[in-house]
């Protein structure tokens, strides 16, 4: 396939990404945690999972203390982390995005706090927004003991919150490696500001961000933050 070709083929594949016709969730004012994560100084990674990364990405990206947002694949084998199998829902994987944080600036349990307030709803299973299967799952990825302490009990306040009719069914799942997605997935809401699925889905969770964390708020997109 010569370099033409193939650019097609991946432009095709990205357009065809994460899509389908469905009510977006508005955004909610989830609370603060009371389970305040206590990290050491220095830079920290973070994994999230909450439907097509395009989106999460794109939040992450703009959050101050973001230092790095990677789209990529978790929960499945390495052979197995490529967008066409990963999209066919055969795979354990989730559609996810490893950051790298300064909790200087942005704490862990403030980057779960926006990522339930503007990414994912948390009540839903094995989809977000219009995309229907396992690798759209919501789920958390604790990549050390005093993240995953912080995510367990952020998970039971919003339970007990009463922001929501159904109960929770995000996840916290226990990291096994994270692979990188195809370089057309990466920086994606930044390359394609016109995209529908942007516009309709991704552009409102960065606007709610921007309106309900304005202290968090960055108005540049990190760009290639791999």
């Amino acid at each position: 396939m010569n370099k033409f070709a193939a650019l097609l083929v991946a432009g095709s594949l990205a357009l065809s990404a994460c899509a389908g016709p469905a009510l977006a969730e508005e955004p909610v004012a989830a609370p603060a945690a009371t389970r305040v994560a206590k990290e050491t100084a220095g830079l920290k990674t973070a994994v999230f999972a909450g439907g097509c990364f395009w989106g999460v990405e794109g939040v992450f990206s703009h959050v101050k203390g973001v230092k790095s947002a990677v789209s990529g694949y978790h929960g499945g084998t390495q052979k197995s982390a490529k967008y066409d199998l990963v999209s066919s829902g055969v795979t354990d994987h989730a559609e996810a995005v490893r950051i790298t944080y300064d909790p200087a600036v942005v704490r862990y349990d403030q980057l779960l706090r926006i990522f339930f307030s503007v990414v994912a709803d948390p009540t839903l299973k094995n989809r977000q927004g219009p995309d229907v299967g396992t690798q759209y799952r919501s789920a958390i990825v604790p990549m050390s003991a005093e993240q995953s302490a912080v995510a367990k009990a952020y998970l039971a306040q919003l339970g007990k919150s009463g922001l929501w009719a159904k109960p929770i069914a995000t996840k916290v799942e226990p990291y096994k490696a994270f692979y990188a997605a195809e370089a057309y997935h990466q920086d994606f809401m930044l390359a394609n500001p016109t995209h529908g699925y942007i516009r309709r889905w991704d552009a409102p969770k960065v606007a709610a961000l921007k309106r309900m964390y304005p202290s968090f708020y960055r108005a540049s997109f990190l760009k290639d933050a791999g």
